[in-house]
């Protein structure tokens, strides 16, 4: 494949282990995605027109931003096979997804669903089969008291056996039904999907829907890659994708905090290679789980995006599930976004029904020196509202200058304990 040619060179050779030939090849980027067509990422044998003319794949964008946004070819066939694989995971929706199962979706169109800002669509557009869209809005800032209650009816009507969300987006309805005492049907289990959720989602969340919650991890270009069980680790969905683990130096996490690499199986319109999906991934050290379920990687938590990293002022790493943990032993915030605009200047955007603004920023800036250094110099805004990126999705943290993951990882191969795939 064109896409691949110059990775011959890394290979060791077929007499090699195949462990040792995934290793010694590069990640794929989507910069790589970018620099070549589709027609360069072919299987050979394969024809984009036909497969197009026939409904078989399509081509979509990600929702990224500019620079972040690739064409992908779309195998629907191939998704919902490798979501339904990914249910056997977790009790609970192994239990209830049936494949013909009833399932609301709150999440931004920009990611999937119906975009329509100027005018609220009836519910028989936002109805596709046995799918309901609950909101058709790509800046859930200017969500009115209308439209949220319709969403509230909607849910109440539909009794859906899945809700589907982004956590900010449901986070932002509870918080509407907990301050005007509303009541709504409560689902058999919510699934955490295109954003990281943060703990002030989970508090929100928890005050009114009282159901399991998993999260679920994949990627356009991968589809699922792991699933969350009911004991709240991560699962491989090895059936479906190999995943190759880097970890980190030691003294900035490692070896068990890293990025990951995954290599999905079973497309036959896509051959993705290694592809860096931009997260970053904690394994759990026994690599056991309370559930039974030991096979595959399995990881303790989802740590955010490497965009989501962000350093202390002696140049330690700090990820998003760190930084989370920290602010989250605040009650009150809405929301937040940190930035940080130097090696020891953050700025904190925060969204409080705090009125006691002044003891507010005491507690945020003690808590943010103890995590990032005495020295840091803290700077907080507090904002009415804060709206997505242009990609639908919230951006919770990240830095404002340059930052390389690969001067972070540790070099060499790391121990077949750490990414092995089996």
């Amino acid at each position: 494949m064109p896409i691949y040619k110059s990775w011959r060179d890394f290979d060791p050779g077929w007499n090699c282990p195949i462990d040792s030939r995934f290793i010694a090849m590069p990640a794929l980027t989507k910069k790589d995605i970018r620099e070549h067509s589709p027609q360069e990422i072919l299987p050979e044998g394969t024809d984009i027109d036909l497969g197009i003319a026939s409904g078989e794949i399509a081509l979509v964008a990600t929702s990224g931003s500019t620079e972040d946004k690739i064409i992908n070819i779309w195998n629907q066939k191939w998704w919902d096979e490798s979501e339904r694989n990914s249910w056997k995971f977790n009790s609970c929706l192994k239990r209830i997804a049936t494949g013909d199962h009833r399932e609301a979706i709150l999440v931004n169109p920009k990611n999937v669903g119906i975009i329509s800002d100027e005018v609220d669509l009836p519910l028989k557009k936002r109805r596709i089969a046995r799918f309901l869209y609950l909101n058709e809005k790509t800046d859930p800032t200017a969500w009115t008291p209308a439209l949220i209650d319709r969403m509230i009816e909607e849910l109440n009507i539909f009794q859906p056996a899945i809700l589907e969300t982004n956590p900010s987006y449901l986070a932002r309805l509870c918080r509407y039904i907990t301050a005007h005492d509303k009541t709504v049907f409560q689902p058999q289990i919510i699934v955490f999907t295109y954003e990281y959720p943060a703990g002030f989602h989970y508090r929100q969340i928890r005050q009114v829907f009282h159901v399991p919650i998993a999260s679920s991890y994949g990627t356009t270009e991968t589809g699922y890659v792991f699933m969350q069980c009911e004991k709240g680790k991560f699962h491989q969905n090895s059936e479906f994708c190999r995943v190759d683990f880097q970890p980190f130096k030691k003294g900035q996490g490692g070896p068990y905090l890293g990025r990951i690499l995954v290599t999905p199986f079973n497309n036959p319109w896509n051959y993705y290679l290694r592809f860096d999906t931009g997260d970053i991934v904690h394994l759990e050290e026994s690599g056991k789980c309370a559930c039974g379920r030991n096979a595959g990687i399995i990881l303790s938590s989802v740590n955010g995006r490497q965009i989501n990293l962000t350093l202390t002022c002696t140049g330690r790493l700090v990820t998003l599930f760190e930084l989370d943990n920290a602010l989250s032993s605040i009650e009150k915030i809405d929301a937040y976004q940190l930035i940080q605009q130097n090696n020891i200047t953050y700025q904190l955007r925060v969204v409080s029904q705090n009125p006691d603004k002044s003891n507010l920023d005491s507690k945020i800036t003690q808590i943010l020196k103890t995590l990032y250094g005495n020295e840091a110099k803290i700077i907080i805004l507090h904002e009415k509202d804060i709206a997505p990126e242009v990609s639908g999705k919230y951006l919770l943290s990240k830095v404002s200058f340059p930052l390389d993951l690969e001067n972070y990882l540790e070099k060499g191969i790391p121990s077949r304990k750490i990414w092995r795939s089996d």
